[in-house]
């Protein structure tokens, strides 16, 4: 043997020399709670060998079925196996359908948000497709469910929830109304969709109950936003369970659709705020509404979900997302979020400001009669709520673009003073109150502080007030008395009130795009329940077609 080969063995066998002390040293803890070790031969055998050994020893053993995070079981089992009785469940979804279809088309009049809509590829149209109301677009449903999404929520004017956690439960008929009318158009062509059904509009509506009540009970007791994370999480959960009960799921199948939106990237709610507040905001919510549809669509097509996305310890929900948190509830589904809803009865304005701005009005007509203007106001005090002045308050933060100014109290505030009045265009760059003076000062003399009182009723759970009181005192000295307004117009607690405006504000939203005639048979089915209720809903979305649209 040669020195090199005596040398390569010598080392060698020191190498192993470590190994096996090492495993000499491993004694157990006990021997007697170890079973007998059978030798086994060293010589090897065929069956050893064999090409069949790797399925017979190596493979894994068969999946056992995991449950589902009872959060997640909950919400498909209420889909699935709920009714909702409550008449003024229906009676309130009625009224928001109406109404967010109204925001829906007139936010097709602003530019920002036509250049989003369309087909993905210009010039597409898709046979039996979802048609976007107002416009001619006939598209599939997840980009669908993005354009209708997008145009509803594009002026921040459609229906609100203030909890915990804060939001626009219509924001979900993005989603829910572009299914639907593919699932009947495509059913009336001989499809075999949804259990080969033509929704009527009453099951939009059912629907819409659903999605509202889930959006709205994970948002009562559980802040997203206190974590970075945005409201439309909700929007892309709610939407992905509703949607998949439409298309004919089953309710293993929705939990399945509901662990994959829990799983999903979440938006960031950084475009909601300064520095970089900014439109996405305005298409966040047609965003979740693409995303739910599109991975219901794909559940449908066989994928399994993710049965502990919530709860699972390192690389869950809950871990990754929420602080290690979970869920907390104060009530069973049922029908009790659509039954309160908020509907933005006057204002284009973030919801926490909209009783600031009713005072801001009676104060502006107090001036007057005064014989003054929102030029003799030295400042004003705004007492309000926690959660107005977390998302709202932006006191001397520099006021860039829409987005910063329809989400800023004292900006809403001031228009209202100076000019009694606050519509859509008073938030374009470049416009009368955008470029003001007068605004820009007044609304730096604006000093929002929280009373605890007001926090306090805006999360009681029998009053869900959003109170804001003003108190101003003009140049010579005078302290005009404080206007307080705990509830807004759209509050459960001025329904009856609000329903005449509710249905003026839908046609006034009608009017650009429609004839007299079409206006008349528009409002008059939405005044008819039964009527309404009864019809199909892609006959009933063909009356918002325009095929020669000049917004779009």
């Amino acid at each position: 043997m040669s020195a090199i080969n005596r040398s390569v063995r010598t080392a060698t066998r020191n190498l192993r020399l470590p190994a096996r002390q090492s495993r000499a040293l491993r004694a157990p803890l006990s021997l007697t709670q170890r079973a007998p070790i059978q030798a086994s031969p060293r010589t090897p055998t065929s069956r050893q060998f064999s090409a069949m050994s790797p399925l017979q020893s190596g493979a894994p053993p068969p999946p056992q079925a995991r449950e589902y995070d009872p959060e997640i079981k909950d919400i498909a089992s209420y889909v699935h196996n709920t009714p909702i009785n409550s008449d003024l469940a229906f009676d309130t979804a009625r009224f928001v359908f109406l109404d967010t279809l109204g925001c829906g088309l007139e936010g097709l009049r602003f530019k920002e948000c036509t250049k989003l809509l369309g087909p993905i590829v210009e010039g597409t149209v898709v046979p039996n497709g979802t048609k976007v109301p107002g416009t001619p677009f006939q598209l599939d449903p997840v980009n669908g469910a993005f354009n209708i999404g997008a145009m509803i929520r594009w002026l921040d004017y459609n229906d609100c929830w203030l909890a915990a956690e804060w939001g626009h439960p219509s924001d979900n008929l993005g989603a829910i109304l572009a299914v639907a009318d593919w699932i009947s158009r495509t059913n009336r062509a001989g499809g075999k969709l949804g259990n080969d059904k033509v929704i009527t509009v009453k099951e939009v509506l059912e629907a819409m109950i659903k999605a509202h009540e889930i959006q709205g009970c994970l948002a009562l007791l559980n802040s997203f936003n206190k974590v970075g994370l945005d409201h439309v999480v909700l929007v892309k959960v709610a939407s992905a369970a509703v949607v998949s009960k439409m298309l004919g799921l089953s309710e293993k199948q929705t939990a399945d659709a509901v662990s994959q939106a829990w799983v999903d990237g979440q938006s960031l709610r950084t475009y909601r705020h300064s520095p970089n507040t900014m439109s996405r905001k305005s298409w966040a919510a047609g965003d979740a509404c693409q995303r739910a549809v599109n991975l219901v669509l794909k559940v449908m097509k066989g994928e399994p979900g993710v049965p502990t996305v919530l709860s699972a310890p390192v690389w869950g929900f809950y871990d990754v997302l929420f602080k290690g948190n979970k869920f907390e509830f104060q009530r069973p589904y049922g029908s009790y979020v659509m039954e309160n809803v908020l509907f933005k009865v006057s204002y284009p304005a973030e919801f926490h400001s909209q009783t600031a701005i009713e005072a801001s009005k009676r104060i502006h007509k107090q001036l007057a009669d005064k014989g003054k203007s929102a030029a003799d106001i030295k400042d004003i005090t705004c007492r309000t709520h926690e959660a107005c002045i977390r998302i709202i308050d932006k006191q001397f933060k520099p006021m860039d673009n829409f987005a910063d100014r329809d989400h800023c109290i004292q900006y809403m505030c001031s228009v209202m003073l100076v000019y009694g009045r606050l519509e859509a265009t008073d938030y374009t760059d470049g416009g009368e109150a955008a470029t003001s003076p007068l605004v820009e000062s007044l609304r730096q003399k604006i000093k929002c502080v929280e009373d605890p009182q007001f926090t306090k009723d805006y999360h009681d759970e029998n009053m869900r007030t959003i109170p804001n009181a003003l108190t101003v005192t003009l140049n010579d000295g005078t302290v005009l008395e404080e206007i307080v307004v705990e509830a807004p117009l759209g509050h459960k607690l001025r329904r009856e009130e609000a329903k005449p405006e509710i249905l003026a504000k839908y046609k006034r939203h009608l009017g650009p795009h429609y004839s007299e005639q079409q206006i008349k048979e528009l409002v008059d089915l939405g005044n008819d329940a039964k009527r309404l209720e009864a019809m199909a809903v892609d006959e009933y979305v063909d009356l918002y077609v325009s095929k020669d649209s000049k917004f779009v």
